[in-house]
């Protein structure tokens, strides 16, 4: 595929030309790869733009830095395989100690600092780091916490002196290294690269590994899914998702926000930098998205250069979705990919599709539609069971419109989780012809036009004396009363005779008087469809508990025993 460049010769771009696939027989890929091709061949195209710091990196002054920080890294004894945990906000330091990890073969361990001190000290213990690059404040808690006391022998601090416990990062990088090539570690496809970890919001995270070949997967899915094309403008409110953008050939600009909370952004903040940068393309969670179009929309701000908008974490709702894409230019589109920390992605579905057709179903309680898988991906969808698969069959295959759990294999989808052999062999299914099928956790069904409908988490399933009833197909019905923000289902009781019980978080404060009308409505609605008629219970909660990486993923765990206290 050929891609023009303004005021340049149109330069051709391979995925095998940027990640090494072509380099020798032995397959051989390292995801620092795209990024030495994008200085090569377009030096001075911004790579990273910090409009609050007034800061822009070209993809040339990036390359450059990730070699003297991997030269550095190398001297200080962090070198191939060695498990570093990376805690850095987004910032010029976050995308070059990356860069560089990924250049000297180390596998950096990223772990969303949302997740809480007690989380990410149980998250250090079983990713057993050997070297800990950080800021102050991280250094701080490692201290004062203990964090991998039990094996991080190298430090090094990022914004501040040896005071808090490391090498400076000044120094690792002095400028005595100068600006020279640095040749990436001969990492095959096979070999880790990272290990992310999950957000934890049915259960402990835990940290799955990716190898190169399972970032170079993701790159070249993310490429062909939404065309996306070097020289374009990319703005991520995720951080992890920034980094794709210089391995993609766009440039990352970076909005002035806490990306832990993108739920409490301020609309200006997004707003400002597309425009003012002309964004071609964003990444937003559900909860940006719904709080920025409800800024912009009655103030009629839109967004003219944006080709498509991003969003994943959690179902986008079809009232957020209208809402957007009111800001957008015509031609461009709001896409929602379906996928997983250990697999992604795996579907998409654009909002034309999904506000001229699947949105009403959804509020008819037929699940949320998430799309025809990827090219990459083979989906099946499989009987629902919490016990271990020992191994693949194609007989676990269920027709279509049966709902069961989502089982996906293919290139992204990584292999394993670090240190939990349990949690592997819950998760994944050994296939005899090669590779594993990861299984979701997630339950839905399969359509005649093989669109896949998700219909909740296996684990938010509430077992009923009835049978099992599914939090989306539900909710789905419940939340197309205008007064209703969100709602959440929760099971009361033993497995096979729990009591169902909704919870409901309405769009603004209301007084008890039209809480019970607005109730008596929610029972009217539930009783017009065969799934929602049983459910009589109905509680009114302030503000759901949601987890902090999307602000959109509900904590039904935590509502249950509250709805419990509430009943009792």
């Amino acid at each position: 595929m050929k891609w023009e460049r303004a005021g340049r010769q149109p330069f051709e771009l391979t995925a095998g030309s940027l990640l090494g696939y072509d380099m020798t027989p032995t397959d051989i890929v390292n995801i620092s790869r795209p990024l030495s091709e994008m200085a090569r061949l377009q030096p001075d195209t911004p790579a990273i733009i910090f409009p609050r710091k007034a800061r822009t990196l070209t993809f040339q002054e990036l390359d450059q830095d990730s070699n003297r920080m991997a030269t550095g890294l190398v001297r200080i004894g962090i070198g191939r395989g060695m498990k570093t945990a990376l805690l850095v906000p987004p910032s010029p330091e976050l995308f070059a100690l990356t860069f560089a990890l990924f250049k000297v073969g180390a596998v950096p361990v990223f772990i969303d600092p949302g997740i809480g001190a007690r989380n990410m000290k149980g998250c250090l213990a079983e990713a057993e780091p050997e070297a800990f690059i950080g800021i102050p404040k991280a250094h701080l808690a490692r201290r004062l916490l203990g964090w991998g006391r039990s094996s991080i022998r190298i430090t090094v601090v990022v914004g501040g002196g040896a005071f808090w416990g490391g090498v400076p990062l000044t120094q690792v990088c002095s400028q005595e290294i100068g600006d020279l090539p640095f040749a990436p570690a001969d990492t095959l496809r096979s070999d880790p690269a990272a290990v992310l970890f999950t957000s934890g919001s049915t259960g402990p995270p835990k940290g799955a590994v990716y190898s190169h070949g399972t970032f170079a997967a993701q790159i070249d899915a993310l490429r062909e899914l939404y065309d996306i094309r070097p020289g374009e403008i990319d703005l991520p409110t995720f951080p992890l998702f920034a980094l794709f953008a210089p391995a993609l050939g766009m440039t990352a600009l970076l909005p002035q926000m806490d990306f832990t909370r993108p739920g409490s952004v301020d609309p200006r903040q997004i707003i400002g930098p597309a425009g003012q940068y002309s964004a071609t393309t964003m990444f937003g969670s559900p909860a940006l998205l719904n709080r920025v179009g409800r800024y912009a929309a009655p103030r009629n701000i839109t967004l003219p250069h944006l080709k498509r908008v991003i969003s994943a974490g959690a179902p986008v709702s079809a009232a957020v979705l209208e809402r957007f894409s009111a800001l957008l230019p015509p031609d461009a589109e709001i896409f929602t990919p379906y996928g997983a920390t250990e697999a992604l992605p795996v579907s998409s579905i654009g909002s034309r599709e999904v506000l001229s057709e699947t949105g009403a179903m959804t509020g008819e309680g037929h699940g949320v539609c998430v799309g025809r898988p990827v090219a990459s991906i083979s989906l099946a969808i499989i009987p629902v069971s919490d016990a271990p698969i020992a191994e693949w069959n194609d007989d676990l295959a269920l027709p279509t419109w049966e709902v069961g759990e989502i089982a996906v294999r293919g290139p992204q989808v990584s292999s394993s989780y670090l240190n939990r052999p349990e949690a592997t062999r819950l998760a994944k299914i050994p296939d005899p012809a090669g590779g594993v099928w990861h299984r979701m956790g997630d339950v839905g069904y399969r359509d005649n036009s093989g669109r896949i409908w998700f219909c909740g988490r296996k684990a938010h399933r509430v077992q009923t004396s009835q049978g099992a009833l599914y939090t989306i197909p539900v909710e789905g019905v419940f939340n197309t009363h205008p007064a209703v923000f969100r709602t959440a289902l929760v099971g009361l009781g033993l497995k096979g005779s729990q009591q169902p019980v909704l919870c409901v978080e309405l769009e603004t404060k209301t007084a008890t008087p039209a809480q019970e009308r607005i109730r008596r409505e929610l029972l009217e609605l539930g009783s017009r469809y065969p799934h929602t008629r049983n459910i009589r219970q109905i509680l009114f909660h302030p503000a759901f508990p949601v987890d902090i990486r999307h602000n959109a993923k509900i904590f039904r765990e935590k509502l249950a025993v509250w709805a419990q206290d509430k009943l009792s």
